[in-house]
């Protein structure tokens, strides 16, 4: 089975599943089904969740990713430039983490929620854009004039949601809501 054959992609989901497979063979459960299982995954819901393709760009809704390392996991799978929409109650993050990813993979930071100055602060010197947004229709508006075909807007916050939203699935939904209204 090739990676591009995978239902979820992503380095992190490379290595997920390479340990998955152990299991089943030591069992002797044929690779034919195992094959299967692996390019028919459902995804899960707020975790790297296609959510629309509108004029060549990929709209994907990663609201479950309130910490720095989920964040990174997204942002790692991601192969092409990223208008990323992140932010919300920052618990003290290390962003310097994400800086050399955030280099190679974002071309544009929408910073939503109340309190992203240390967040900004973090990739001011990265070479991108950074955008301070009120809520997230405006987010998804913002990311809509910045993409070209080609390109993949990301919800993945690295945050908390409680300053602007009730958790992480209304997060999502707002998300959602605001790129099928597009």
């Amino acid at each position: 089975m090739t990676l591009e054959g995978l239902a979820l992609q992503g380095n992190k989901t490379v290595y997920d599943s390479l340990a998955a497979t152990v299991a089943p063979r030591v069992r002797e459960i044929r690779k034919a089904f195992i094959k299967e299982s692996f390019s028919d995954f459902q995804l899960e819901e707020h975790r790297l969740e296609p959510v629309g393709n509108i004029h060549g760009v990929q709209y994907i809704n990663d609201s479950r990713s309130s910490n720095i390392n989920s964040t990174w996991f997204a942002l790692e799978s991601m192969a092409s430039p990223v208008v990323w929409i992140a932010g919300g109650i920052d618990g003290g993050n290390d962003w310097e983490v994400l800086k050399t990813l955030v280099k190679e993979k974002v071309k544009a930071l929408l910073c939503l929620g109340l309190d992203t100055g240390r967040m900004r602060a973090a990739f001011a010197g990265t070479g991108i854009s950074i955008i301070q947004v009120s809520g997230m229709e405006e987010a998804v508006q913002v990311a809509y004039s910045i993409c070209e075909k080609g390109d993949i807007t990301l919800l993945s916050p690295a945050c908390a949601s409680f300053d602007l939203f009730e958790n992480f699935e209304e997060r999502g939904r707002f998300f959602r809501t605001a790129v099928k209204n597009l």
